[in-house]
């Protein structure tokens, strides 16, 4: 796999994520997939992310400013970041709090995914 193939493919779990597509998000994740979010939050299923997120915002969508990707031994290390936006769960808006997510990517699909933000700082 390409470092561009790599990066196309988060790129395509993040739009997934957004849409709420959990099938296709889980079709992309390689066996033993791991999640960390603020907090240490660890996930290892989609849905239960889903639900740790319901009363933290309505919803959020990312504005994909760049991603780098280079080697690492076990795979092609993916860094993607931008800015939030989207709304809290009382309804107000939100936007340009800034995003880091970090991904290994294997043959076998996305392994890892570690998650960087300011919401916290933003509400």
């Amino acid at each position: 796999m390409s470092p561009e193939d790599a990066v196309a493919r988060v790129r395509a779990y993040l739009a997934a994520m957004e849409r709420r597509d959990l099938t296709a998000a889980e079709a992309m994740l390689a066996p033993g997939f791991v999640m960390t979010f603020p907090t240490g939050a660890r996930f290892t299923r989609l849905p239960d992310l889903v639900e740790w997120a319901k009363p933290r915002y309505r919803f959020v969508t990312k504005s994909f400013e760049r991603a780098d990707a280079a080697p690492a031994p076990d795979g092609i290390a993916v860094t993607a970041f931008g800015t939030l936006t989207g709304e809290w769960p009382d309804g107000t808006p939100f936007a340009g709090i800034r995003y880091c997510d970090w991904f290994l990517v294997t043959a076998a699909g996305l392994a890892r995914q570690e998650v960087w933000n300011d919401l916290a700082a933003a509400r």
